[in-house]
């Protein structure tokens, strides 16, 4: 198998890897679990209150956090960054989680050890349950807040075939949240409904993903990842102040990007400006990196894959892998108990 082929026939895997556990867990009928309040359970058993406080107001923060498959067995790609932003995000509801940043590290690492070993995405959830008088009010202070952690198939989120040949993407005519309206910088679930719609929309126009913009007009992010362009061999992408995300995996991208020698530029972007733009693309803990050939229709660069998205993309992915000693401290080895 090739380099290439590694890098791009899978995220975490070779393509024959993936298909060969894949078929495994079909077959086998592997049983999942999930981490709810410090107990794993089998995951048809777990179940939440049809008057959970979250459900009905989404008051619950998450993380999305990716498992790869190295040399060592598997390993989660920066789970404390993940653990301390999920801490984080849960000061803008006032959330008191009963566990540590250390005790969710290890609630994650268990969970990834006793689930299938295609699972590749992990979401932590914490959220506000309901109380025994089944209360309905906006203030959720009142109720307990319940943690859980389970596990899913995510493969290349927009594609595989778009890994290399990129993803198309419109602009959405929902624009982000401004900065006071709600807090960005926290993963809330309530706020990701404004991103389920910018998806919806994406998909009806038979686009891969959806491009949206903030309240001053300028680009902010796409319903589930930062964005990039490259100029001149320069990359730039939104600041904080233009309603985006603090991405794990942005930051991730910012550092392997200087360490090969590339300029890295924060600042606000426009619409027009993706349009004259070298290279386009989007990264995330789902998209990974993922080169985006169109916008609205217009082609950006050569349509693909661009070579300096293509550098830091290969890169990346050795990174996760394990493949570079420079990035081993992203990873958290899981197989082997500490």
């Amino acid at each position: 198998m090739t380099n290439h082929c590694k890098a791009f026939c899978g995220p975490s895997l070779t393509h024959q890897d993936m298909v060969e556990l894949e078929i495994e867990g079909m077959e086998k009928k592997e049983q999942q679990f999930v981490w709810m309040d410090g107990k794993m359970t089998e995951k048809e058993k777990a179940m939440v209150p049809i008057m959970t406080h979250a459900l009905h107001y989404g008051t619950g923060v998450f993380e999305g956090i990716r498992v790869y498959h190295t040399h060592e067995g598997r390993a989660v790609f920066r789970l404390r960054d993940h653990m301390v932003r999920f801490q984080n995000s849960t000061k803008a509801l006032d959330m008191k989680i009963p566990f540590s940043i250390d005790e969710m590290i290890e609630a994650v690492r268990e969970t990834v050890r006793v689930n299938p070993k295609h699972l590749d995405y992990i979401r932590p959830l914490a959220y506000y349950g309901h109380n025994e008088d089944d209360k309905i009010t906006l203030n959720p202070t009142i109720f307990p807040v319940r943690v859980a952690v389970a596990l899913a198939y995510m493969g290349a989120y927009l594609g595989a075939d778009n890994l290399e040949n990129g993803a198309k993407i419109i602009t959405s005519s929902w624009r982000k949240p401004s900065n006071d309206s709600t807090s960005l910088q926290a993963k809330i679930c309530g706020n990701y409904v404004n991103s389920v719609m910018c998806k919806i929309e994406s998909n009806m126009q038979g686009a891969d993903e959806g491009l949206m913009l903030n309240s001053n007009g300028t680009v902010a992010e796409g319903p589930g990842e930062n964005m990039f362009i490259v100029r001149g061999g320069k990359l730039i992408t939104p600041t904080l102040a233009s309603g985006v995300l603090e991405g794990v995996t942005k930051d991730s991208i910012i550092t392997i990007a200087k360490d090969l020698g590339y300029e890295v530029v924060e600042r606000e972007i426009t619409r027009s400006e993706i349009w004259i733009a070298d290279e386009f693309f989007m990264t995330g803990t789902a998209a990974e990196v993922t080169p985006c050939g169109t916008l609205d229709g217009r082609v950006i660069g050569n349509g693909k894959r661009g070579p300096i998205t293509k550098h830091i993309q290969e890169t990346f992915f050795q990174a996760a892998r394990g493949d570079l000693p420079k990035y081993r401290h992203w990873l958290d080895p899981v197989d082997n108990k500490r």
